[in-house]
This record gives structure tokens, sequence and C-alpha cells, in this order.
């Protein structure tokens, strides 16, 4: 299929581009489930993260961009041959909602931001949207923590990033699965479940408005 002839041409340039101009450090492969519907949270640092994180996975990804760069026709063929899908960052977009529980029920893997937005400043409050999707679904969950892109600056740089990136794959866990109505506290604490996991996988200067709640060294 031509979306897997482009994924895959993707993935080649990464495992060309990124080791070459940088130096790339991935540690957790065998954390990834082989089969199955997983969703894959991580930290937003830069654009170059979905890149990387293409690199770092044995599965193909799909995943979620914001919808403002899908305006012209060219960038738009080519983000969704990609796996991409485009999303407002309001929370309450169904179309992307129902978009990912699909990709989930064909047993893929998706690859959610939780902050729902770049922050290189460290790691920001997460959102309910991923937990929604892994309890709806039963997915496994697998957290990721990013750290060194946010020395990469604008959409130019990513191939050429020129500096240490490491991603550190954690454990995969199931979060508690719920019939019907979800109600918002339970969410949110599913999602400080997930952002927590996350923030075990950063450095202390990494870990944001996580840092108090993780006492683990850094990584």
């Amino acid at each position: 299929m031509i979306a897997d002839f482009w994924y895959k041409l993707g993935r080649v340039a990464a495992r060309i581009m990124l080791p070459t101009f940088g130096r790339v450090e991935i540690t957790g492969v065998e954390n990834v489930p082989l089969t199955g519907a997983v969703v894959v949270a991580a930290n937003h640092q830069s654009n170059a993260d979905p890149a990387l994180m293409v690199l770092a996975m044995r599965r193909p990804l799909w995943f979620m961009a914001k919808r403002g760069i899908f305006r012209s026709f060219p960038v738009n063929y080519l983000l969704r041959k990609l796996h991409a899908f485009p999303v407002d960052r309001d929370g309450r977009d169904v179309d992307a909602v129902r978009w990912a529980l699909e990709q989930l029920k064909q047993d893929r893997m998706v690859l959610i931001f939780p902050e729902a937005t770049r922050r290189p400043g460290g790691l920001g409050k997460g959102t309910d949207g991923l937990t929604y999707l892994a309890a709806r679904s039963r997915a496994t969950v697998v957290p990721v923590g990013i750290t060194g892109t946010e020395r990469i600056k604008g959409f130019g740089r990513v191939a050429f990033p020129f500096c240490h990136m490491q991603v550190r794959i954690g454990e995969p866990f199931h979060l508690r699965a719920i019939d019907g109505r979800i109600p918002h506290e339970a969410l949110s604490a599913m999602t400080d479940t997930v952002m927590e996991r996350i923030a075990v996988l950063l450095p202390p200067e990494y870990r944001g408005v996580y840092a108090d709640r993780v006492t683990t060294p850094a990584p």
C-alpha cells in the first residue's frame, strides 16, 4: 500500500538523518509490545519528537498533529500518508477521538503527547484525552521520556538536529477499564498515573509540574 510506502520512507529518512547529524540514544525497546493495541504516551519537547519516535519504535505509529499544519494540499497529503490525523487542541475534537479509537480497534500503536502542546521547559500538566482512549479501548499504555530535542528549533532543524537526543521507553501497563460514562475524577487520577510514569523516565530538571510527585533518582 502507498501509505506503508510513505511511512517506511519516512522511517528510513529518520534512521539516516537523526543519527548522522545528531546523537541518538534509545533504551527500553524491549518494553514495546509486538502485537495488540498500544497507546504510546510521551512528553513533547519539539517538532522533532514524532520523527524521533518513528525511529525508536519497532512498529508503525499513528499520531495526531495540530490542524493548522494540514492547510496546504501537499502537506496535508504527505502527513496523512505518514499516518497523521489533524486534531484541534481544545480537547473537544470528536472526529480525532473516533479516529484514534478506530486505530486501536485495529490493534495499532497510537502516539499521544498528553501535554497537548510542546513543553520544552519541563513536563506540563497532562490532559485527559489519552486516558480516555486507553480506558475505553483497553489498550496497553507505554510511557516514554524524551530529552534533548528541546534544542531543535523549527521544522528545518528536524533533519539536522546537531544535539544529543534520548528516548527512554518504560514498562507497559494498563489503566482501569471503565464501561459507560467515565467520571472526570477517575480520568484525572488515571492521567496523573500516566504522567508520573513519564516523569520517572526523565531527569529531575525535565519533570516540571510532576517533580514533587516523583522521588526516583535521575535515570
